[in-house]
């Protein structure tokens, strides 16, 4: 049975039950401008109609779902719309506490946010969906992010990493022949672009979420390849992220912007901005979520331009370690008023099909995979460092939803020159006390 105390597992066991390719994992809720879109059944006029709230980066996949399940059962309408994630964070939970949430909506993993599975269940706002036929496949070592005391409470169709979405026709413009592979080599794999005329970088941190990812992909190499049991320690109080890594990774963090390798004024530039930058060629690189390589892509004069290789956080290839976690997913609300025709939409988005079809239309690698399954060829070269070397999402593990929004505000400020490094990590460590 898996309760709060699995959740607590250590980051190194949690990926030792995992193995192979289901051991990368994802996802941070990416946002673009609210969209709307609806099914109605074959008369026109639908029996019954679902509501579902989600963010950008489901929008592809929940198309393409909602319009295959109104082929298996007509006469069922689902409404959605798509929010960024500051709004879903506090709109939707307010609703959802005031008992008028949609039948549908966006599920963090894990518990370090306002609309994360630990949070909303702890609250008694997820139905359960234990009973259906795909919860008995998620693998031991993504329990934790599904199941709180043994019941699951929220789908998602697999997991996702974070590392550096680039565009091969700047780096055979600029003559790199491959992704580097240490720290030092991606210093100089910026400085060549930067002399070129490119933007080594693109940032888009006026987005709050973007602000965290750099930070995110850095931290696996400078934190858990040294101690994998950092998130026990830190949670027993025997550490912090004062005394930590963390430094190490925000230190670098700053150094690419002091050496010219972002594009200016990265607090005003939204995550939309970057996505153009990188597609079109004026920069080179975005370090990202591979959820959203698809909007790069969509972006892009030809889609092959773009790929992804992991950011290497250290100057030993071999203690470089990579990010990953749940993509994020959706629940059902058990206070809906069709929670029932709500839980039979999530069982029909467990079929192993439909498992593929969603991680396909995201990049992700599917939470259980048959013959039919495919993997992105751009997140492959993730995949050696899903055995052993690679971590959950930091926020994943947080203890409550105070240290993510706390992390997007004193980057920012960092960026902008407002603080320094120790009063960013001083005022991370005071939010996760709370």
């Amino acid at each position: 049975m898996t309760d709060l105390r699995d959740a607590r597992m250590s980051r190194a066991r949690f990926f030792r039950m995992m193995g192979g390719l289901a051991a990368a994992a994802a996802a941070a809720g990416c946002s673009t401008k609210p969209q709307t879109g609806g099914v109605t059944g074959a008369t026109g006029a639908a029996a019954l109609d679902l509501k579902f709230v989600g963010v950008a980066d489901q929008k592809t996949p929940m198309d393409e779902l909602v319009a295959a399940y109104k082929q298996a059962r007509a006469g069922v309408s689902i409404t959605t719309s798509y929010a960024p994630t500051d709004q879903v964070q506090t709109s939707l939970r307010t609703q959802l506490g005031a008992g008028n949430a949609p039948d549908l909506h966006v599920v963090y993993p894990g518990s370090g946010s306002a609309m994360s599975m630990t949070q909303i269940a702890g609250a008694g706002l997820l139905a359960d969906l234990s009973a259906q036929a795909w919860t008995k496949t998620i693998p031991t070592g993504f329990k934790p992010a599904f199941q709180l005391d043994g019941k699951t409470l929220m789908y998602s169709a697999g997991s996702s990493v974070i590392g550096a979405i680039y565009n091969k026709k700047v780096f055979q413009e600029t003559g790199i022949d491959a992704p580097p592979t240490t720290w030092t080599e991606f210093l100089g794999v910026c400085e060549k672009l930067k002399k070129a005329g490119k933007i080594p970088i693109a940032v888009g941190a006026q987005t709050p979420w973007v602000t965290q990812l750099i930070t995110y992909a850095l931290v696996p190499s400078t934190v858990y390849a040294k101690d994998p049991t950092f998130d026990d320690k830190q949670a027993a109080g025997q550490a912090s992220f004062a005394q930590s890594g963390w430094r190490d990774a925000m230190e670098m963090y700053l150094e690419l912007q002091k050496r010219g390798y972002f594009n200016d004024k990265p607090n005003g530039t939204t995550f939309e901005q970057q996505t153009s930058m990188v597609a079109t060629g004026k920069a080179a690189m975005a370090i990202q979520v591979s959820a959203v390589l698809p909007s790069f892509r969509d972006a892009a004069a030809s889609p092959d331009d773009l790929s992804m290789f992991p950011l290497p956080g250290a100057d030993d290839a071999a203690s470089v370690w990579i990010p990953a976690g749940v993509v994020v997913g959706l629940g059902a609300s058990a206070k809906g008023r069709n929670a029932e025709e709500a839980k039979a939409f999530i069982d029909f988005l467990g079929r192993q099909e439909n498992i593929n079809r969603w991680a396909k239309a995201i990049a992700a690698i599917p939470l259980t995979q048959d013959a039919s399954s495919t993997i992105d060829p751009a997140v492959e070269s993730f995949l050696p460092f899903t055995k052993d070397r690679a971590v959950p999402f930091m926020d994943q593990r947080w203890p409550n939803a105070e240290v993510q929004p706390t992390h997007f505000a004193v980057i920012q400020d960092l960026l902008a020159g407002k603080s320094k490094i120790d009063e960013a990590l001083r005022k991370m460590d005071e939010a996760y006390a709370k």
